[in-house]
C-alpha cells in the first residue's frame, strides 16, 4: 500500500470541480452525486467509500465518475482507475474485495458482455413490459405492444407511437424489442436506431463510397433485410429528401417479408412538416396511437414500481405529495423520485414531507410554469407548425397561419398575467375581443380534440424548460 500518494490529487480534483458546480449555482447537486471519501491508493489504483450501491449506480449513470478520472488526469496526466467501497463495509478477502469493488471500466466491461449474452446490445435492458405501469393513458398502447411481441409482424404492423416526451413511448418500443429477442433466443435481425442517429450513418455511408467500397449498399443490405425494426424520433425526417426516399424503399421491403416495425414521433404524423406523402402514408398504414400524460392514479403506480425495483421505500404522504404535484411525464416523475431518494442516501435519514417539499419546490414551480416571454410562445408555437413568427404576428387569415394564430393566444393568456388587450397588442394590435375569441375557440377545441389537447401541452412545456 503507498503513502496516499495520490490523495492531494484526489482532493485537488474534487475542489476544482466543487468550484466549477458553485459557480454555476449547483453546489447542492454537487454535493450529492459527488458524495465520496478518498480511502487509500495503489498502484494507479485509488480507493474511494460511497454511501451505498445505489448512490454508485447514479453516480456513473449521470457520468460523475468518468468527470472525476478525467480532472484527476488532466491535474497529474496520469490515468488513475477507481474501485468502490460502500461505506461501513469492510472487505476482508481478495476475493471480496474483487466483487463489491469493481471500477466503473469493469462493471461497464460486464455488462457489454452480459448484453451480447442475453439481449440485443442496442436495447436497454431494464425497458420491458414488466417495468412499464400501464394506465388509462397508454393502456392500448401496451396492448398492442404486446400483441406485436407475440405476433410479430402481423398482429400490429407497423405501430406508430406519438406524444410527448417522457410519456414511455421509447420504453414500449424497446420492450417490443426486448421480448422478440429473447423469445427468438438471439436468432433475429434487429435495429434499433433513433433517426438523427440513422441520417449521420446514411450520409456517412453516401460521403465514404467507393467502387471498391459501396458503403451505400451495405447500408441498404442492413436496413432492408431485418426482422425487427425500431425507429425513434421520426419527426427529425422532416426535410431531409434523400433519407425519406431510402426509408420509403427499407419500409416496402421490410413490408413485404412481414418484418415488425414501429416508429415513434412527438405528434401525429400528419402534424410533421416535410414529410413526403407516399412516407406520411406508410406510416399511417398500421396503428397509430396517441399516448397521454400519466393520471394521478397511474403516476403513484409508477412511483411504487420504481421504488420497488430499487429496493427502497417511502410513506405514503410523500408519495402522494410526488404523484399530486410531478404532472408533466414519466422522466420528470422518475427524476423527482430519485432526487429524493438520493437525498435520503446521502444523509442518510428518513425522509419527511416538509423535507421532500424542500427538495422538490424548484421542480413543482417548473411544473406549476408561471410568466414566460410572448416572444417565446410564438416562437415555439411557430416552429411546431413550421410558419415564421412574422406569419403569427400578421393579419393572414388562412388556416395554416389563423389557427397556431389562436393556440399562442391561448398559451399566453393561460401562461402570462397579460390582459387580452395587452395580449392583442402583441400579435399585431388585435383587439381584445379578437383575443377572446381565439382563447374560447381552443378552450372549447381541446375538449373534444385530445390531439390538440396533447400538441398543446407538449408546447407548454417546451415554452416552460425556456424561461
Amino acid at each position: 500500500m503507498s503513502d496516499n500518494n495520490y490523495k492531494e490529487i484526489w482532493v485537488e480534483a474534487l475542489n476544482q470541480l466543487r468550484n466549477q458546480y458553485k459557480e454555476n449555482g449547483r453546489e447542492n447537486e454537487f454535493n450529492l452525486w459527488f458524495n465520496l471519501e478518498y480511502v487509500s491508493d495503489q498502484g494507479n489504483e485509488i480507493t474511494a467509500a460511497v454511501a451505498s450501491d445505489f448512490m454508485l449506480s447514479q453516480m456513473i449513470e449521470r457520468g460523475n465518475i468518468k468527470t472525476i478520472k478525467e480532472k484527476i488526469k488532466e491535474i497529474s496526466g496520469i490515468d488513475i482507475e477507481i474501485k468502490f467501497v460502500v461505506k461501513n463495509t469492510s472487505v476482508s478477502t481478495e476475493k471480496e474485495e474483487k466483487e463489491t469493488a469493481k471500477t466503473p471500466k469493469k462493471i461497464e466491461a460486464e455488462k457489454i458482455t452480459d448484453e451480447n449474452l442475453a439481449h440485443h446490445p442496442d436495447l436497454n435492458e431494464n425497458f420491458t413490459f414488466d417495468t412499464f405501469v400501464p394506465g388509462d393513458n397508454n393502456m392500448y398502447a401496451y396492448q398492442a405492444s404486446i400483441a406485436a411481441s407475440k405476433n410479430p409482424g402481423k398482429a400490429y404492423n407497423p405501430i406508430l407511437l406519438y406524444g410527448g416526451s417522457g410519456l414511455g413511448k421509447t420504453h414500449l418500443m424497446q420492450s417490443i424489442g426486448n421480448y422478440i429477442y429473447e423469445e427468438k433466443k438471439g436468432k433475429v435481425k434487429l435495429a434499433y436506431i433513433n433517426t438523427e442517429s440513422l441520417m449521420n450513418e446514411f450520409t456517412s455511408a453516401l460521403r465514404n463510397k467507393t467502387p471498391k467500397n459501396d458503403t451505400v449498399q451495405k447500408f441498404k443490405n442492413k436496413y432492408r433485410n431485418l426482422d425487427i425494426f425500431l425507429l425513434d424520433d421520426i419527426y427529425f425526417l422532416g426535410g431531409t429528401d434523400a433519407l425519406q426516399d431510402e426509408i420509403f424503399y427499407i419500409f416496402e421491403a421490410l413490408n413485404q417479408k412481414k418484418a415488425q416495425m414501429v416508429f415513434t414521433c412527438d405528434r401525429p404524423i400528419n402534424e410533421v412538416n416535410g414529410i413526403k406523402e407516399r412516407l406520411r402514408t406508410r406510416f399511417s398504414n398500421g396503428i397509430c396511437i396517441d399516448m397521454q400524460p400519466p393520471n394521478y392514479e397511474t403516476r403513484k403506480a409508477i412511483l411504487l414500481k420504481k421504488l420497488s425495483l430499487m429496493n427502497k421505500t417511502l410513506n405514503d404522504e410523500i408519495i402522494d405529495f410526488i404523484a399530486a404535484n410531478i404532472e408533466s411525464d414519466v422522466r420528470d416523475l422518475e427524476g423527482a423520485l430519485k432526487k429524493v431518494v438520493g437525498y435520503s442516501e446521502f444523509m442518510n435519514k428518513e425522509i419527511t414531507i416538509d423535507i421532500a417539499k424542500q427538495l422538490l419546490q424548484e421542480s413543482i414551480s417548473s411544473n406549476l410554469g408561471g410568466n414566460v416571454s410572448i416572444e417565446t410562445i410564438q416562437k415555439i408555437v411557430a416552429d411546431y407548425y413550421g410558419i415564421s413568427v412574422s406569419e403569427i404576428k400578421s393579419k393572414k387569415q388562412n388556416k395554416k397561419v389563423a389557427f397556431p394564430r389562436h393556440v399562442s393566444i391561448y398559451i399566453a393568456r393561460k401562461l402570462t398575467e397579460m390582459s387580452f388587450t395587452e395580449i392583442g397588442s402583441e400579435f399585431g394590435g388585435k383587439d381584445h375581443s379578437t383575443i377572446m375569441s381565439s382563447c374560447k375557440k381552443i378552450e372549447d377545441l381541446i375538449k373534444i380534440d385530445a390531439t390538440l389537447d396533447n400538441a398543446i401541452k407538449n408546447m407548454i412545456k417546451e415554452i416552460k424548460s425556456k424561461k
